[in-house]
């Protein structure tokens, strides 16, 4: 089977992870002082990216 190297879901969560706060961030920060909408828009896309960072994050592992 090919599963992938602890290091490597570490980084893909890390990334994840962070993409999600950057994008909150700079949308309620920033990007809301242009466009309400634009900051809603990139909320939306941050909010399914911890439950994808911790899913890709555990793939691969079995008996936890």
């Amino acid at each position: 089977m090919n599963e992938p190297s602890a290091r490597r879901r570490r980084t893909t969560y890390v990334v994840l992870m962070g993409a999600c706060v950057v994008l909150v961030v700079l949308a309620w920060n920033v990007v809301r002082l242009w466009s309400v909408p634009a900051a809603v828009a990139m909320s939306v896309l941050a909010a399914p990216l911890p439950p994808l960072a911790v899913i890709l994050a555990n793939r691969g592992r079995m008996g936890g």
